[in-house]
C-alpha cells in the first residue's frame, strides 16, 4: 500500500526530530530545511542533514532568504522604529512558514506539511480548529492564531497531545540522546546579536533623540531615540529616584518617550486592529473569552466588544500590566484558539 507523502519542517531540534520520527510510522516522510540566512545557518544545516540520513529520508533546503527578509525582518525594524514592540514570529508562521514554505513542501508532492508545534487540531464538517497544546507549559497555539483554514486544512501538528518530557524519552528510546540543554531560540535571527545592535546595522530611518516626560507632563530627562525602549522597560532610562521608573508609551509622531511607576502600566482595557478570525465568525458581543496580550502571559478574563470588521476592543476583568503595541491579542474560548488582532492601545 503506497504511504501518503508528508513534509516534515525540520530545525535541527528535538521537536521536529520527534515529529518526523513519529510519522515515519504511518507516512512516507521528507524532510524540508528553511534558508533564511540565520545566523548559525551552516550549522544547523549541517545537523539537519545528518539527522535526516540517519532516519533515511529525503532532504530538501528551501531558500527563501529574500522574501524572509521582505515580509519578516522588514517588518520586525519598522515595527520598532515607529515605536511598536513587534512579534515577527506571528508573522513568519503566516507569511513564511505555513505560506511560502508550505507551498514549495506541497509542490514538491507533498499532501501534507508537519511541525513540531505544541499545539492540536480538531476538525468537524470540514471545519478546522485549533485548540492549545496538552503541556501548557509548552503550548504554542498562541503564534499559530494567524493562520486561515486553508493552511489549518493542510498542517499536523504531531506533538499536540505529547509532553516535553514525553518527547525527550521517545527521541532517546529512538536512539537520540543529544538534544538536553539544546532549545530553539524565540527570535531565530537575533540569536547572540543585541536587538539595538541588530535595529542599528539595518536599514533605518531616522531616530532621533528626544524628550522623556513623567506621566504627569514632567521632563525627566533624554532618550536616546524609540526603537531602543519597550513598554515595561525599566532599564537602561538613566533616572534616579527612590523607585524605579518604567516605560509606559512611547509617542512616535512626537518623539516622546513616556515613563511611570510601576501602577502606571497596567491597563484594564485594549484596542486591537488587524482582526483574524480562524473559524470566521466574530466572538460574542460583550462575551467574556480568555485573552493572552503575548506569548509568555498566561491569559486573562475580558470581555469582547466589536469596534469594526477589522478592529476589537478588550475589557478585562482584572487590569494588565505591560500592554504593547505591535504585540498580539490572542483570545480563547477554553481551550479553542477563536483568533487574533495587533494590540493599538492599552487604556
Amino acid at each position: 500500500m503506497t504511504r501518503q507523502p508528508v513534509g516534515i519542517a525540520m530545525s535541527g531540534g528535538v521537536d521536529s526530530t520527534a515529529a518526523a520520527l513519529i510519522l515515519k510510522e504511518r507516512f512516507a516522510v521528507e524532510g524540508f530545511f528553511m534558508n533564511l540566512a540565520q545566523p548559525d545557518f551552516e550549522k544547523q544545516r549541517n545537523r539537519v542533514e545528518q539527522l535526516a540520513a540517519t532516519m533515511d529520508i529525503p532532504l530538501h533546503i528551501i531558500d527563501l532568504k529574500a522574501e524572509f527578509k521582505k515580509r519578516v525582518l522588514d517588518y520586525f525594524t519598522t515595527s520598532y522604529y515607529r515605536g511598536k514592540t513587534p512579534n515577527p514570529c506571528m508573522i513568519c508562521n503566516r507569511e513564511i512558514k505555513f505560506g511560502l514554505f508550505m507551498d514549495a513542501i506541497l509542490s514538491a508532492g507533498m499532501t501534507r506539511v508537519a511541525t513540531g508545534h505544541y499545539a492540536r487540531l480538531c476538525c468537524s464538517e470540514g471545519e478546522y480548529f485549533l485548540h492549545t497544546g496538552t503541556d501548557a507549559t509548552k503550548d504554542q497555539s498562541y503564534f499559530l492564531s494567524r493562520l486561515t483554514q486553508q493552511q489549518l486544512a493542510r498542517v499536523l501538528f504531531p506533538l499536540g497531545s505529547m509532553s516535553k518530557k514525553d518527547i525527550y524519552r521517545f527521541v532517546a528510546s529512538n536512539g537520540y540522546t543529544d538534544f538536553r540543554g539544546v532549545e530553539s531560540q524565540d527570535v531565530c535571527f537575533l540569536k547572540d546579536t543585541r536587538l539595538s545592535a541588530f535595529l542599528e546595522n539595518g536599514e533605518k530611518p531616522s531616530a532621533p533623540p528626544g524628550p522623556i516626560i513623567s506621566v504627569d507632563g514632567r521632563m525627566l530627562g533624554r532618550h536616546s531615540g524609540l526603537h531602543h525602549y519597550t513598554i515595561g522597560q525599566r532599564r537602561g532610562l538613566g533616572l534616579p529616584d527612590t523607585s524605579p521608573w518604567y516605560v509606559c508609551s512611547l509617542d512616535h509622531q512626537t518623539n516622546v518617550l513616556v515613563v511611570g511607576k510601576n501602577r502606571d502600566l497596567f491597563s484594564s482595557s485594549l484596542i486591537a486592529c488587524n482582526a483574524h478570525w480562524i473559524n470566521r465568525v466574530l466572538p460574542l458581543e460583550n462575551h467574556r473569552y480568555t485573552a493572552r496580550i503575548r506569548y509568555a502571559h498566561p491569559g486573562s478574563a475580558a470581555r469582547f466588544t466589536r469596534i469594526s470588521d477589522d478592529s476589537f476592543k478588550l475589557v478585562f476583568d482584572e487590569a494588565q500590566r505591560a500592554v504593547a503595541p505591535g504585540q498580539y491579542a490572542v483570545l480563547y474560548d477554553g481551550e479553542r484558539v477563536i483568533g487574533s488582532g495587533e494590540i493599538v492601545s492599552g487604556q
